[in-house]
């Protein structure tokens, strides 16, 4: 049995599949005269073998392919069959007697090269198509085993030593029953889409590719931070059982999800949902969620190699609105950088990603990316239960600008005679140090605010959630953190302001009272969560949650803070 972080409740049972990223080593040597045929054939057959393997993908997800996936693998095929790719790595291999891997190597540099010095930016997005597809043939010459994560066809358990954001979108959830990792926090990104996927996740344990091997059975038990590896019958028994009470907990407790968020004593708060894509919509009703909180539209950027334009994302925000019309949707500008990447924008590699050039600082540079996202929502918003979010706001300058774009595409769109929500709410994340210390000021410009304590505890402490060597300093309930939060309540509440949590901390259970003592109005998570924080508020008096707040924020250490909180 092995422990670590659980991220993602539940449990599961299922096959190994090891994730290593073997590194992609080219040999440099030359050869001889006699190894010219044996290296251009070995070239011609894995050029060949990576056609079919693009080709079945396509094939056996025929009917789950969008048309700009289909489209990115044909165009892999095109630039596989293409006479003068062949050619020139033939004649590499002919001329200057250097292996296939070596010769397919330097032609895929060279076009990438190239590609990089055209100012056509339809040509600049093929770039990842031929690093893409470099790599499959690559990997192909080298007998290196490759793995696609979207066509997993086999029950398994993924383990890995870490996982993107966007390799976790691509899971086929047929068949990925969970995954473990040796990397990851609570908050990152990664363990943020299991819980809005649903699938069972444990983080953060040492050398785990290591003491598992493929195919051996795994009880990922993601209820009590436990796995165990080819467990005896006993073991697997015991688990079963407590899957299945763990299972008739969720059923009981989805029985409320038609009741109200009230107090035993009355007061009333609202619990909406943290949403990745259009599949977590299903999850709204069945979990009893009254809205969407927070959507993540980052995601809908990622996992393919072009920026979406105005009509797929009308298309998506559209739907979302039409689902749900009488219920609130908060969508969030995009929010890139970070541990969140997106390959065709080239962001450059940074030393501390996390504190350089992302989510708004990134828009406010590509303004062609901040209109056609601004036009889509407005185009979208016509039901009028929309409204529009920006994140890593730190100056009022920046929330003027946005402002101002908004109104002038407001205004085309109005001459234009389109359907939109003219009075569209704007509303922002607090999430920096600067934002929350000029929260007075910041919310006379704004409608609503919700507040990002993810980021907002990791900017406070200084401390990189993702980094190992410091993250067990990372705590949302640290004073500092906590008295930030009761402050930017409270200035909200005296401008008549609504408020709201998006960050991880509105999920936990155990500082659900702390929260509503503090007189958050809003408790945005993943909706299987909600039930949870439901019963707990239903079964307590807001009376009881004052005193717990006015008593936490009278607390000057860590300790003594969980110990109101958790009566340690």
């Amino acid at each position: 049995m092995i422990s670590g972080v659980s991220v993602s409740k539940g449990i599961s049972f299922g096959k190994a599949l090891i994730l290593k990223n073997e590194k992609i080593i080219i040999n440099k040597k030359n050869i001889s005269i006699n190894d010219i045929n044996k290296e251009i054939k070995i070239f011609l057959v894995n050029r060949d073998k990576s056609i079919s393997q693009i080709k079945k993908i396509i094939n056996i997800n025929k009917n789950k392919l969008n048309q700009n996936k289909e489209n990115i693998f044909n165009s892999h095929i095109m630039i596989l069959e293409d006479c003068e790719f062949e050619k020139e790595i033939i004649y590499l291999i002919k001329n200057q007697l250097i292996s296939a891997d070596y010769a397919t190597s330097k032609i895929i540099k060279k076009q990438i090269k190239i590609l990089k010095k055209i100012k056509n930016d339809y040509l600049k997005e093929r770039i990842n198509d031929i690093i893409d597809i470099g790599d499959r043939l690559l990997k192909n010459i080298l007998k290196i085993n490759i793995i696609d994560l979207s066509y997993i066809n086999d029950k398994v358990i993924i383990v890995s030593k870490e996982l993107t954001p966007s390799e976790t979108a691509q899971l086929n959830l047929k068949n990925v029953l969970g995954f473990i990792t040796e990397f990851g926090s609570v908050t990152s990104h990664t363990s943020i889409m299991a819980r809005s996927l649903e699938l069972p996740a444990i983080v953060n344990i040492y050398n785990i590719t290591n003491k598992i091997k493929n195919n051996d059975f795994i009880i990922l038990d993601a209820i009590n931070n436990n796995i165990y590896i080819n467990p005896d019958k006993n073991i697997i028994n015991l688990i079963k059982k407590k899957k299945n009470i763990y299972i008739k907990k969720i059923q009981e407790l989805k029985k409320i999800k038609k009741y109200p968020a009230i107090t035993i004593d009355g007061y009333k708060v609202s619990l909406f949902s943290n949403i990745c894509n259009t599949k977590d919509i299903n999850n709204i009703s069945k979990y009893g969620s009254e809205g969407i909180g927070l959507y993540r539209t980052e995601f809908l950027f990622m996992n393919r190699n072009n920026l979406p334009n105005v009509k797929e994302q009308y298309k998506t925000y559209k739907y979302i609105s039409k689902k749900i019309p009488k219920k609130k949707i908060t969508i969030r500008i995009m929010d890139i950088g970070g541990d969140k990447n997106i390959s065709y924008l080239n962001i450059p590699k940074e030393e501390n990603p996390f504190l350089g050039w992302r989510a708004i600082r990134i828009l406010m540079d590509f303004k062609k990316i901040l209109y056609t996202q601004l036009k889509a929502i407005l185009l979208s918003s016509d039901f009028k239960n929309i409204r529009i979010m920006f994140p890593m706001i730190t100056f009022i300058e920046e929330i003027k600008y946005l402002k101002y774009e908004l109104n002038n595409i407001i205004k085309i769109l109005i001459i234009k005679k389109k359907k939109i929500d003219k009075k569209i709410k704007i509303g922002i994340m607090i999430e920096t140090p600067s934002a929350s210390l000029i929260i007075k000021d910041i919310i006379k410009e704004i409608d609503f605010l919700s507040i990002g304590t993810n980021d907002l505890t990791q900017y406070i402490l200084a401390v990189d959630r993702g980094n190992k060597l410091v993250s067990h300093l990372y705590n949302p309930l640290l004073p500092s953190v906590i008295k930030s939060i009761k402050k930017i309540i409270y200035e909200a509440h005296k401008q008549n302001k609504y408020v709201s949590i998006c960050g991880e901390l509105a999920s936990y259970e155990k500082v659900t009272l702390l929260l509503l003592g503090m007189g958050l109005d809003e408790f945005s998570m993943n909706s299987s969560y909600i039930p949870y924080i439901k019963n707990i508020i239903r079964k307590n008096k807001f009376k009881n949650a004052t005193k717990i707040s006015n008593l936490v924020l009278k607390q000057i250490t860590l300790k003594k803070i969980e110990k109101c909180i958790f009566n340690k």
